[in-house]
């Protein structure tokens, strides 16, 4: 299973992905999926660096899935962290903010 890099950015608390050029984006559809284990764990040793530089904390490896042409996370867990609160629609990436 494809997998990326979750964390939150540490000076705002955002919730981060691991993007091309090893970049944090705010959107997970902006992150090509590592395609193996082997590229999931180089991408995860990437993102501890940048913990270790404090940029984000907590980076953690998960699995994502393709749906309706994006990538999207897997566990209910990180699909409401990539999207925001579930109270309120008019929060969070869910609303376009």
């Amino acid at each position: 299973m494809p997998h990326l890099v979750i964390a939150n950015r540490l000076r705002d608390g955002i919730v981060v992905f691991l993007g091309t050029d090893h970049a944090w984006v705010e959107r997970v559809e902006a992150c090509p999926p590592a395609d193996g284990p082997e590229e999931g764990e180089r991408l995860l040793a990437t993102a501890l660096e940048a913990e270790r530089k404090q940029e984000v904390v907590d980076p953690t490896l998960i699995e994502v899935a393709r749906e309706d042409d994006a990538w999207v996370p897997v566990k209910r867990r990180e699909t409401i962290r990539s999207r925001g609160p579930t109270n309120r629609r008019d929060l969070g990436k869910q609303a376009g903010n």
